[in-house]
């Protein structure tokens, strides 16, 4: 078996609302608990488990979506007046970016990690 990522642990002040914080923006399915986690379940297999922690040191998060899923992602941050950035460095306010030939943007959770969501993979 090729080796695969399967699930990582995400610091959270609250893990039960950012658990639902990221699953709904994502369109996926609310989240559910496992042990002291809230799991949100991505599409590939891999989930996501929030725990909480104190001590958050923000960290980035990319998903990788269709065209579609783009443009229902980035409709629920507007929708949200959440401020979203076309770079990690939050230089471009207001702006996707169109690297690769794609779209992508950035925006913070609640804990001040740095969620991205991308139509390409960089450098494909």
């Amino acid at each position: 078996m090729p080796v695969q990522l399967n699930h990582t642990i995400v610091a959270a002040h609250d893990k039960q609302e950012s658990a639902r914080f990221l699953a709904a923006l994502l369109g996926l399915a609310p989240p559910t608990t496992f042990g002291p986690f809230s799991v949100v379940q991505l599409d590939n297999d891999v989930s996501l488990d929030f725990i909480d922690d104190p001590e958050v040191h923000p960290r980035h998060y990319a998903f990788l979506v269709t065209e579609q899923e783009f443009d229902d992602i980035f409709g629920r941050i507007r929708a949200r007046g959440l401020d979203f950035w076309a770079d990690p460095f939050q230089h471009s306010p207001g702006e996707i970016n169109t690297n690769d030939g794609g779209r992508g943007v950035y925006w913070l959770d609640p804990n001040g990690h740095v969620l991205e969501i991308i139509t390409r993979p960089y450098g494909g």
